[in-house]
């Protein structure tokens, strides 16, 4: 799906590889190409991620295990292999950089591409990108989905209008008024509290918040409220930045619903920390400082801590520790609740921090 006429002049594009792991699985056992399937489990038995036929039942990531059954009782149930898909992961990013050296990856399965130089050179991006896609398709057994425009806040919406193995534009014309009566949730970074709040404000769609001034937004939403008044006007001026440096690297999310229930917070802290043990993998780090963040309900960010005696990358070690740290905080405040949760390592065990990107929300579809 291709929404306008600047295409041949776009050149950054957001791609994202379709149910990445649920993929890699098909790839390798034909016998399931056809069927649900969900990849998880673990120790306290939650999806990671689930393919286009599971979620059509209703089966969503971090979903707890018995729940997914209940929705999709024939779904062939795979405990993740993270070896094999950063395998993969890495072989699909070859591709990228063969196509641009400024590529910006943002997890296992997910970069942006700035393609300037594609066009200096008199090639078009969306072609090349169809290419790209192809190739990835043929070579790796991988689809791909697709965003371009003229800034990440675009591309990286445009990749998520045409899922499964799709390619979408958005050009700066038509950015205005595609976005302005889109749900506020479509903006990245705003997440079901965040949605939530701007509800009680009576503001449900995108292009209600531009009636609010600047200084208003930071009012309202602190330091994201500036890039808010920014993105909510389809602008956004972050560039894409193959090495960024990054001393940690951390995975958090905003709840649905604020929650003091240590049970329904143990299950976010155990998929944050496989979703930090996956980037540590994708960048062959390990560290040895654990931390949990922690925003309670009137905003007050707490940070936990432990440093261990040596290096890790495990999932298990990572939900363990942050489970421990969490375990502490609900028992000293038993009353408190909390409306995000974070998981972060730092104090890595070599010198390649050149991580693209050290934290991540939970605002992205795979």
């Amino acid at each position: 799906m291709v929404r306008h006429p600047e295409l041949t002049t776009l050149a950054l594009a957001h791609i994202d590889c379709d149910a990445f792991y649920a993929a890699v699985e098909k790839r390798d056992d034909p016998s399931i190409r056809h069927r649900p399937v969900i990849v998880g489990g673990g120790q306290r038995g939650v999806v990671t991620t689930a393919c286009y036929l599971a979620r059509i039942q209703g089966v969503r990531s971090a979903m707890p295990m018995f729940k997914a059954r209940q929705l999709c009782p024939q779904a062939v149930i795979i405990k993740p292999d993270m070896a094999k898909y950063r395998e993969t992961g890495m072989a699909v990013r070859e591709h990228f950089r063969a196509l641009t050296g400024n590529v910006e990856p943002l997890s296992i399965d997910e970069a942006f591409l700035d393609l300037s130089g594609v066009l200096e050179t008199g090639r078009i991006p969306a072609l090349e990108l169809a290419r790209l896609a192809q190739n990835v398709q043929d070579q790796e057994g991988i689809a791909i989905s697709v965003g371009l425009s003229h800034n990440k806040l675009l591309a990286k919406i445009a990749s998520d209008l045409d899922k499964p193995d799709g390619f979408a534009a958005l050009g700066r014309a038509e950015a205005a008024d595609f976005l302005a009566d889109k749900p506020v949730k479509l903006i990245w970074g705003v997440g079901p509290a965040t949605a939530k709040r701007m509800h009680n404000l009576g503001i449900s769609r995108i292009g209600q918040l531009r009636a609010f001034p600047r200084e208003d937004m930071t009012r309202l939403f602190g330091r994201f409220g500036d890039r808010l008044y920014d993105f909510c006007r389809g602008e956004d001026p972050r560039r894409v930045q193959e090495g960024r440096t990054s001393k940690s690297v951390s995975s958090e999310t905003t709840l649905s619903a604020d929650t003091g229930e240590l049970a329904a917070l143990t299950r976010v802290v155990e998929r944050l920390s496989h979703r930090v043990a996956e980037r540590l993998a994708l960048y062959e780090l390990s560290g040895r400082r654990v931390t949990l963040k922690l925003k309670t309900s009137d905003f007050e960010i707490l940070t936990r801590s432990q440093t261990l005696e040596g290096h890790t990358a495990d999932a298990r070690v990572l939900f363990s520790v942050s489970q421990r740290l969490l375990s502490q905080e609900v028992r000293r405040q038993p009353l408190q609740t909390y409306r995000l949760l974070g998981v972060g390592v730092a104090e890595f065990d070599n010198s390649r921090e050149d991580v693209a990107s050290g934290e991540d929300t939970d605002t992205e579809n795979d």
